[in-house]
């Protein structure tokens, strides 16, 4: 979810199963690595609940800690710093596209990461940029694509696109514009859920139609990628696959958290080589 470069446009990804929907390139989006309308529509739609803990973007305030723990703790492996740090990102220039009202982003930078943030949604980047300052926080908001980012030359220690690529038409290219800003030794770093029965069961039909924590069409499951496709745009952007972890929802905790199981929602990081 999320919505910057939040949806592309329509390269096949691996073989016929990573494109499962014909309707990938809808026409509507701005670039080969931009959104398409619809899918902006959807979000923007949500923007002024965005930070409403029992509002539509319920499902990401709970996934929040996974996600955050997850990305902390790769970037602090990989990159360098502190796990147990109240400051364990200090120093890192991280990015996150389709940042949406600032989700990930805020959290990232009270463990002190210089935060960027794009988004395609004005309505989305006034949202974050009020929370933002609300909470006495310094984050770059703008307005942007990736492409945009890339004609300014800009480098991130960290890229990350969060619950971000299965709205995209063009995941591959989407994949290479994020591996063209991060610097040589960085690391690209996704979450999105994965193509399988029990996705559908669990994001489509309970999250949007049984416990209608997201408005129904919020997702398609077409567009949903495999952890084996995912980790194949990597590699073919030049990127190479580190790790990989599932999230899944506890019914009886009422809370999501990390497991080795990828069925539903994953977890991947992955490094772009220093030569």
């Amino acid at each position: 979810m999320g919505t910057n470069e939040n949806k592309r446009r329509g390269h096949p990804v691996a073989g016929k199963s990573a494109q499962p929907a014909t309707d990938r390139d809808d026409g509507e989006g701005p670039s080969s690595t931009g959104t398409s309308a619809s899918e902006r529509a959807k979000f923007e739609r949500l923007a002024e609940g965005w930070w409403d803990l029992r509002g539509p973007m319920r499902p990401l305030h709970m996934m929040n800690p996974v996600r955050i723990g997850f990305f902390r703790d790769e970037m602090v492996k990989r990159l360098g710093g502190g796990v147990d740090s109240a400051a364990a990102l200090s120093g890192l220039a991280v990015l996150d596209v389709g940042c949406g009202g600032g989700l990930l982003a805020e959290p990232l930078a009270r463990l002190g990461a210089r935060m960027t943030g794009v988004d395609l949604e004005a309505a989305l980047i006034d949202v974050a940029n009020r929370h933002a300052a609300a909470s006495g926080l310094e984050i770059d908001y703008r307005v942007a694509t990736t492409d945009q980012l890339i004609e300014e030359d800009l480098r991130f220690d960290a890229v990350i696109a969060s619950e971000v690529i299965e709205h995209v038409a063009d995941p591959q290219a989407f994949v290479s514009s994020l591996a063209h800003l991060v610097r040589p030794g960085g690391l690209v770093l996704l979450s999105t859920p994965a193509r399988t029965v029990r996705s559908f069961g669990q994001v489509i039909v309970a999250a949007e139609y049984i416990l209608k924590w997201l408005p129904r069409g919020t997702h398609d499951w077409r567009r949903f990628l495999t952890p084996a496709e995912t980790t194949g745009l990597l590699r073919r952007a030049g990127l190479i696959p580190l790790d990989i972890a599932g999230i899944n929802y506890d019914l009886g905790k009422s809370c999501f958290y990390r497991t080795p199981d990828v069925r539903v929602n994953y977890m991947v990081s992955s490094i772009r080589p220093l030569a």
